[in-house]
């Protein structure tokens, strides 16, 4: 498993995705394009995708530094943030505390800008709980659960079947699972013979229909700040899907 999650660089900029204002990602004073605009907010909007009912139990896996879990738990009873990397979870539960956490943007070269990551207020941090773990090994006795997110896990496991394989135990009946992938399959995480032999959408049916009913596929993009000119703009593949 790669260990570019633990990197401080990486965890301010995650911090920055998962927490920082429009203004602080896109400065108003620049015109920027649209369609960086509207991918702002992906660990808001992911959750978004289930449907509004309120439920008991809830799991993310592949957290990060935690916005989906609190973004979940506006209509879960708890929910459960998994993430493998201990900078991530740790930064999570600083968060849940109530402990601002004081990092730096980097802007360009020696220039760089510090800001301050905070839980949403409007977030009761005792429906959440963060753990730092595996998604290919989780415990045993970790339960089922009404709701299983994963935003942009797939494709930075080892061998993803695992997981897959493991999710019709995870979900209760008519429970709804929501998956996003930008299918960036890469060896520096995922070995090429695990990759999808094709589409990575028909692959997900092959693994998943057997137990689930398809919902709806739609794509949600994302936006990543590196530097005040450099961004990732990428677009996941998300999709629906509840046990029968």
């Amino acid at each position: 498993m790669s260990t570019i999650y633990e990197e401080p660089a990486v965890l301010a900029e995650y911090l920055l995705f998962h927490y920082g204002t429009a203004a602080e990602i896109l400065p108003p004073e620049i015109d920027w394009p649209a369609g960086m605009s509207a991918a702002l907010d992906f660990a808001v909007r992911t959750p978004g995708h289930f449907s509004g009912r309120a439920v008991a139990r809830g799991l993310d896996l592949g957290c990060a530094v935690g916005r989906s879990t609190y973004e979940m738990s506006r209509s879960c009873g708890h929910v459960i943030g998994i993430d493998f990397s201990r900078a991530f979870i740790d930064s999570a539960n600083a968060l849940r505390e109530g402990r601002p956490i004081a990092y730096t943007r980097r802007d360009e070269g020696h220039a760089a800008t510090g800001l301050i990551a905070k839980r949403p207020e409007d977030i009761d941090p005792a429906g959440t709980t963060f753990l730092q773990g595996d998604a290919m090994a989780l415990p045993s006795d970790i339960g089922s659960f009404d709701r299983v997110h994963a935003a942009n896990l797939i494709c930075r496991l080892s061998d993803p079947v695992v997981l897959l394989n493991r999710l019709p135990a995870l979900v209760n009946p008519d429970g709804e699972l929501v998956l996003a992938t930008p299918c960036t399959w890469l060896e520096g995480f995922t070995a090429p013979q695990n990759w999808p032999p094709g589409d990575t959408f028909d692959w997900l049916k092959i693994h998943l229909c057997g137990s689930f009913d398809f919902v709806k596929r739609t794509d949600e993009p994302f936006l990543i700040r590196e530097t005040a000119r450099k961004f990732q703009w990428t677009r996941s593949m998300l999709t629906v899907w509840r046990r029968r």
